[in-house]
């Protein structure tokens, strides 16, 4: 489906590259999704291995009469000259843009300004409610594979996971370095910011300050303030986000919001294709074989968006 080329922020110092996907056939203006990007760099197709799942769901979606924004991520584009930034947090790599985009759509007289959604997959996921919340003013949000936790509490628990799956010997040096990483954590919240921002955390670019200032703005706090429609999904053998302590853990966090649909999809991995290992360890092994989005997720988020 042939997309039209558009620039967001392009007054900004990050101007990015983006495509909108129009519905051919439309009476009056019709409701339109921005694509939210998982960590780290992506590009507008949110290309993983071979999988371009952000590409499936916009040609998806647009046959279903939605429009769909989508665009580079910023540190994609930007990344060698954001590393060196001390004080980068997901505000500069992902929730400016994000209501940028918002923004762009409203001023489209093809998008009808009340019905313009979010679709936050992964980390885009876990901050859909604060982008909404800081400026991004969406009728409702779609959390794909998306976590209430803190980001740090989701990266030992996968690196528990990889332990749990590897042999006895490398069980030892592995928790080594899980117990160091999980050492650095423990006065996360203790630091200043100007401490925070000098700290290195992960690797060499990444700062505590990053994952403090997510840290700060809980993704629960803003769920329980919303009271706009909110879509979870989330594939049963996901090896990224977890059924229990991230799906199960939404259900219980809104069990008293009537306006919040949820659904498990058996046999999908973290980006809604059909799982082939279903284990942390094969994540980028199963990631290189191309496949698709499931249709049934797309039917399932066209026919909650044409619901309300």
């Amino acid at each position: 489906m042939a997309g039209e080329k558009i620039v967001i922020g392009a007054e900004t110092k990050f101007p990015l590259n983006g495509i909108i996907t129009i519905p051919n056939e439309t009476q009056g203006p019709c409701p339109a999704v921005v694509l939210v990007h998982g960590s780290g760099p992506s590009d507008m197709d949110e290309k993983i291995g071979e999988n371009r799942p952000f590409k499936d769901i916009a040609d998806g979606l647009t046959e279903k009469g939605i429009a769909v924004l989508r665009y580079d991520k910023r540190t994609f584009v930007y990344g060698k000259e954001m590393r060196n930034d001390t004080e980068l947090s997901v505000k500069e790599e992902t929730i400016e843009d994000a209501i940028l985009a918002a923004d762009f759509l409203r001023k489209d007289s093809r998008i009808d300004p009340n019905k313009i959604f979010i679709i936050g997959h992964s980390m885009g996921g876990m901050l859909a409610p604060r982008i909404d919340a800081e400026g991004g003013n969406f009728a409702g949000i779609i959390i794909m594979a998306g976590s209430p936790r803190k980001l740090e509490e989701i990266m030992m628990s996968q690196n528990d996971d990889v332990l749990n799956s590897l042999n006895k010997f490398l069980q030892m040096i592995a928790k080594k370095q899980i117990a160091g990483l999980s050492s650095k954590f423990e006065n996360l919240y203790d630091l200043t910011d100007e401490e925070a921002k000098e700290k290195k955390i992960i690797g060499k670019y990444v700062r505590a300050y990053y994952l403090k200032e997510m840290g700060e703005h809980p993704s629960a706090d803003y769920l329980r303030e919303m009271d706009k429609p909110i879509l979870i999904l989330q594939g049963e053998r996901d090896a990224q986000s977890s059924v229990e302590k991230d799906f199960n853990e939404y259900k219980n966090l809104l069990a008293d919001k009537p306006n919040v649909t949820s659904k498990l999809y058996p046999n999908l991995n973290h980006l809604f294709m059909p799982a082939i290992y279903g284990e942390i360890l094969k994540v980028k092994k199963e990631y290189k074989i191309p496949q698709h989005v499931d249709q049934q997720v797309i039917h399932d988020i066209s026919d909650w968006i044409l619901s309300i």
